[in-house]
């Protein structure tokens, strides 16, 4: 499905690049969005999957760089790879580079393209324990000086404005795990104190386990 030169080359030369980034935006996540883009562009024709793949493998990469302006830095670092061009033609570039434009939750704007639609809904946490661990990590790594328990009520207010009942993410597939995701999160995030004491004691349990600091 994949051009297996243009997979070697990412998986060699791309991939590497996120180790640079917090644990939230990692490779781990990388690799659960370009899953998730294959899904959902599978439910499309005339779809091109390297493109799909190619603007997930690059939609975060220019995180550690400036994290309120990622996307945007993202898109430029692909654009300014020249290799990138042994495979696609100016025109899928252009597309490309919207796409992960597009891509955030919080854009004002829709995707420009059902390729930016697709990295943008695949982005789109669908567990309650990924939201617990990205949120912290990204406070942690972006607000300067907060203690843990300011971290859980920065993230209850963040998770709230992002999957609440008017919350500002969308989607545009039907999905039934994010379907069942935005209801436990929901739930959740209706009692602050509970939610602050179920993301205090996962976050320890991360910590003890080693998989963040």
């Amino acid at each position: 499905m994949i051009n297996k030169n243009l997979q070697e080359y990412i998986e060699e030369n791309i991939f590497p690049e996120y180790a640079k980034n917090e644990e939230g935006h990692q490779l781990t996540h990388i690799k659960y969005v370009i899953e998730r883009s294959m899904k959902f562009a599978s439910e499309v024709s005339d779809i091109n999957y390297n493109m799909v793949y190619v603007i997930a493998a690059y939609h975060d990469i220019g995180h550690h760089i400036d994290a309120k302006r990622h996307e945007i830095i993202s898109a430029e670092i692909m654009s300014q790879d020249e290799n990138l061009k042994r495979f696609f033609n100016a025109s899928e570039l252009k597309i490309i580079k919207e796409a992960i434009e597009d891509h955030r939750a919080s854009s004002t704007h829709e995707p420009r393209s059902i390729y930016g639609k697709i990295v943008s809904t695949a982005d789109r946490n669908n567990t309650v324990e990924d939201c617990l661990m990205r949120t912290y990590t990204y406070g942690k790594a972006h607000t300067e000086g907060l203690s843990d328990e300011e971290l859980f009520e920065r993230a209850h207010t963040v998770l709230t404005k992002k999957f609440g009942e008017n919350g500002y993410a969308k989607f545009y597939f039907e999905d039934e795990d994010y379907e069942n995701f935005l209801k436990d999160i929901r739930k959740l995030l209706k009692d602050k104190a509970h939610y602050c004491d179920t993301q205090r004691k996962y976050i320890k349990k991360l910590k003890r386990d080693g998989l963040i600091k």
